[in-house]
C-alpha cells in the first residue's frame, strides 16, 4: 500500500470513497466545497495496486482565546472502500497523516469521532484540556492530540471549523 498526497486526478474518486463510505453524500460534498473554498488543507489518500481505496482530510481550526498561536487541524473525513476495511488501511492513513501534519509543524489535531478508534492515536477527550467543540456533542467523541508535547498546557476554548463543516 502508498499513501500520498492526492492530485487533481484524484478528486472524482476522493469523492466516491467518501460517498460510499458515509450513509449520505455530505462528507464527499464537504470536501469538495472545501476544496472549492479555497481552504488550505491536508489531503492524503491510500492507493493498493495503483488504485485509491481510502481518503484522510485535515483542515485548519481555530482555537478561540488562543493565545499561545497554535497551529491545530481537524481531522475529517477520514473513509476507506467497504470492501477494504478491517485491514488496517484507516489506521495508516491516519498514522501517515499525523506524522505529515507534524513534520509540517502544527501543533495539535481535533477529532470528531468513534470513542473506541481514536485513543489508539493517542487522542484523548478535549475536556482534558477544557476544550469543547463548537458542536453540541457527548464528551468522549470530541478529541484532541497533543503533537507537541504539552502544547495545549493554559490553552481552553472552544474548537470552531471552517464555515462549510455547519452543512454537514
Amino acid at each position: 500500500m502508498n499513501i500520498r498526497k492526492e492530485r487533481a486526478s484524484d478528486i472524482e474518486k476522493i469523492w466516491e470513497i467518501n460517498a460510499e463510505a458515509f450513509e449520505t453524500d455530505d462528507e464527499a460534498n464537504l470536501v469538495n466545497t472545501l476544496r472549492g473554498s479555497g481552504c488550505t488543507f491536508i489531503s492524503l489518500v491510500a492507493e493498493i495496486q495503483n488504485s485509491i481505496v481510502g481518503h484522510i482530510l485535515f483542515t485548519p481550526v481555530e482555537l478561540t482565546g488562543n493565545n499561545n498561536g497554535l497551529k491545530i487541524l481537524g481531522l475529517a473525513p477520514m473513509a476507506v472502500l467497504s470492501q477494504h476495511q478491517n485491514k488496517k488501511i484507516g489506521s495508516e492513513l491516519v498514522n501517515a497523516g499525523l506524522e505529515h501534519c507534524r513534520s509540517l509543524g502544527y501543533d495539535a489535531i481535533v477529532v470528531l469521532g468513534h470513542p473506541d478508534y481514536y485513543p489508539r492515536f493517542g487522542f484523548v477527550p478535549s475536556v482534558k484540556f477544557d476544550i469543547k467543540s463548537e458542536y453540541d456533542v457527548p464528551d468522549e467523541v470530541f478529541n484532541i492530540l497533543e503533537l507537541v508535547p504539552e502544547c495545549l498546557k493554559n490553552s481552553t476554548g472552544v474548537i470552531k471549523y471552517h464555515e462549510a463543516f455547519g452543512s454537514v
